[in-house]
């Protein structure tokens, strides 16, 4: 979904250097994939089409944090809230 973000941080030798990818447009979202010793990150449309890709070596990547949009739920909103029966 659009807002979707993906960060790579990756060993750059003496620094670690720090990459996104973001879903940029409105029906887009961020795939990752673990292939090979090699992590790719791709934007995806909802066709499947790869509109860009990031790749790195596995080895290097120190850490992959993956940051979805919050959503709202039609079920979440009409849900009452708990209240506390001991109150």
């Amino acid at each position: 979904m659009k807002g979707d973000r993906v960060e790579i941080v990756v060993d750059a030798g003496d620094t670690t250097r720090t990459y996104e990818v973001v879903a940029s447009r409105a029906g887009r979202r961020v795939e990752t994939a673990v292939r090979r010793g090699v992590v790719e990150v791709s934007e995806v449309t909802r066709s499947g089409s790869v509109v860009r890709t990031a790749r790195f070596m596995a080895t290097r990547v120190l850490a992959l944090v993956e940051q979805p949009v919050p959503r709202e739920h039609a079920s979440e909103e009409q849900r009452p809230l708990r209240e506390d029966p001991k109150s």
